[in-house]
């Protein structure tokens, strides 16, 4: 009779199922692995990832526009610039009530240099706008102060627009104690008694406090305020308000009908002609949506019109060249370092190791020199009154008033970089061919082979992987160097990260710079795909 008696499942030592106990225990050893390149992990996310992330997101960024110009963005929303005209007045008045707050904030220079990028001259319109909307406001305010001195007191415009019982809490409200600021509150319903006053007296508040760290109690509000005041007396009935200085606002109800005025239109001629040039206009319409695609239309020289994009003029096309220039002498100095670098390790793979370790020392003797330095000694040997000038008018090859320039141009920056990136096409390829065999040379001599076909079937083919890397290499470290360029470039031998680091650092046009710096990538990401579909990014090896 057979034994069918059921053993269950095979158990651990601890008595739990044995698989349960397996699962447990490369769960822990995935997490130990985890946990040990966790710090390389967040190192590459922070320092590589979140950097490329943020350029993406600078590069189509654009939010300042409808962030400072809420208003006027809006109202623009219903112009047609095709018809020449001029915005209607209702957007001129949104412009004076966001170019004035935008002012009080220091937000109105940063506006005008970012939309400077697409218009010139807009940067100095805004800087001078923001100091002169105060004119219009004044116009009003000068009069209201004329008619009741109240209108030029803090307290009256407090008692008026806000809430008493904020009015209580901020007096009581103790500066050096722990105890926040209390939040500024209007009164109920004078929104819509004075629905522009309250808006701006709001605002003016708000900022007063946590801006200037002061007290609208104490703080006369801005002359925008008056503004607002003006037209809502002149569009709304306050005649059944009771609340606070009542007599005060009635009285100047009764009186705005005699004050001088002035159009926003004509506020803003006053203050520069060019408002009433309709490209202004156009150009904030343009770029008032949150994101845009104007920076990088702007990187491969068009640019961004009613009609879509369109092309600029041809003497404004200088992105295009600097691509073209930049993958033509990143390929001259790669090719350079090919033929300068194979000899040097083909002779560094053959000599006895004594030698080659001296020789792979001179080659290592460049890392231990500044950047700068040998840069600059370039510099000096190549300029017309330089050391390779003299020796050549030295030896008659040539006449001293036809010496050769040499910097400032392209071939400075192809000779100075080939001596810069030579090392890192030296050590790939030594590190590959130190690891060929050199029996299989011998072969195929002996089987008949000459020199140079032992060296072109045999030897060649297996350095290859270290050509290929070497030139992996150099080529990306050429497409971004922008020192050398830089010092010995002049305007012929500049790259495109040349203009990258001029928008960062000088013109701060950040999203500009980062339009170019991401197709910069692109380009770089294509010719690695299109480099491993042709060779193969598996047969680049550094040795083994």
């Amino acid at each position: 009779m057979s034994d069918t008696t059921d053993t269950g499942p095979v158990l651990a030592a601890d008595g739990t199922p044995l698989k349960k106990s397996l699962s447990r225990a490369l769960r822990m050893q995935k997490v130990r692995a985890l946990m040990l390149i966790a710090p390389l992990l967040i190192f590459v996310l922070v320092t590589f990832i979140a950097p490329i992330v943020d350029m993406l997101f600078r590069s189509v960024e654009n939010q300042i526009v409808s962030e400072t110009l809420p208003r006027t963005t809006a109202a623009l929303e219903e112009w047609d610039p095709d018809t020449g005209e001029l915005p209607s007045d209702e957007v001129f008045e949104a412009a004076y009530y966001d170019i004035f707050i935008a002012a009080e904030r220091k937000l109105h220079t940063r506006l005008g240099t970012r939309l400077n990028y697409e218009q010139t001259g807009v940067s100095s319109l805004f800087r001078k706008s923001g100091r002169g909307l105060d004119d219009i406001g004044e116009v009003y305010q000068d009069q209201f102060e004329d008619l009741n001195e109240n209108w030029d007191e803090a307290r009256p415009w407090a008692e008026l627009m806000s809430d008493p019982d904020w009015i209580a809490a901020r007096e009581a409200w103790d500066e050096d104690g722990a105890a926040p600021m209390p939040t500024y509150r209007l009164q109920s319903g004078i929104s819509d008694v004075l629905p522009r006053t309250a808006e701006a007296y709001r605002i003016f508040a708000e900022f007063t406090q946590r801006e200037d760290e002061d007290s609208p109690l104490e703080e006369e509000p801005w002359s925008m305020v008056h503004t607002a005041l003006f037209q809502d007396l002149t569009e709304q009935d306050v005649s059944g308000y009771t609340g606070p200085q009542a007599a005060m606002l009635q009285g100047a109800a009764g009186a705005v009908g005699e004050f001088e005025t002035i159009s926003f239109r004509d506020g803003f001629v006053e203050i520069d002609e060019d408002w009433l040039d309709p490209e202004v206009w156009q150009t904030i319409q343009t770029y008032s949506p949150n994101y845009t695609t104007g920076y990088f239309l702007n990187a491969v020289d068009m640019q961004k019109t009613p009609d879509g994009p369109a092309l600029r003029d041809e003497d404004e096309r200088i992105y295009g060249l600097l691509f073209q220039r930049t993958m033509f002498m990143s390929l001259v100095i790669t090719f350079s370092c090919i033929l300068l670098a194979y000899p040097v390790a083909y002779l560094l793979s053959t000599l006895p190791m004594r030698k080659a370790n001296l020789l792979m020392i001179l080659v290592l003797l460049p890392f231990w020199t500044s950047l700068l330095v040998r840069t600059s000694a370039w510099k000096v040997m190549l300029q017309q009154q330089g050391v390779i000038n003299d020796v050549l008018v030295w030896l008659g090859l040539v006449a001293d008033e036809s010496r050769l320039v040499m910097i400032n141009n392209q071939f400075g920056t192809i000779v100075a970089m080939t001596h810069i990136l030579l090392p890192f096409m030296i050590l790939p390829m030594y590190s590959v061919m130190s690891t060929i065999p050199p029996s299989y040379v011998r072969a195929a001599k002996s089987l008949g082979a000459s020199n140079w076909t032992a060296f072109w079937r045999v030897y060649f083919p297996q350095s290859v992987p270290g050509i290929g890397a070497g030139s992996i290499l150099v080529f990306i470290l050429a497409i971004g160097y922008y020192i050398t360029p830089e010092i010995v470039g002049g305007t012929t031998g500049t790259f495109i990260s040349n203009r990258i680091a001029y928008h960062i650092s000088s013109s701060l046009n950040w999203g500009l710079a980062a339009a170019l710096g991401t197709l910069l990538l692109v380009v770089v990401l294509g010719l690695y795909w299109a480099y491993d579909r042709i060779v193969g990014i598996d047969n680049v090896k550094l040795g083994g």
